[in-house]
């Protein structure tokens, strides 16, 4: 699970508990301004994940780490797809964020209030 926060221009990802072992992440900083967009989903687990590297992957039940689907690189912090949201992203290093919050319609409503 990751806590998300807006500081100034910045989203900061914090990833927590032992999902900082499993991801090798602590923290994700990006600029507000190359968010796209950001949705909840339940569909978290089905989506394709392609090669993971450096993470952790249980199929169906855990996803945390890198992965390349084609030529993007995702990053993944879920292990309760009813808690995922994704966050869209250009010009950053990974193209999308499939992360497992808290409060998923909380979450993604103050991403929107901010970009």
């Amino acid at each position: 699970m990751v806590e998300i926060s807006v500081k100034e221009d910045k989203l900061i990802i914090n990833v927590k508990g032992i999902t900082k072992i499993f991801s090798l992440r602590s923290e994700l900083t990006i600029d507000i301004k190359n968010v796209v967009s950001v949705k909840s989903t339940l569909g978290a687990m089905k989506m394709p994940k392609g090669l993971r590297a450096p993470g952790t992957a249980i199929p169906g039940l855990f996803y945390a780490g890198t992965f390349y689907s084609g030529s993007d690189k995702v990053f993944w912090d879920v292990r309760h797809a009813d808690k995922a949201i994704v966050i869209e992203l250009k010009n950053e290093n990974f193209k999308r964020l499939v992360v497992e919050v808290e409060n998923p319609s909380d979450t993604v409503a103050m991403i929107q209030n901010k970009i």
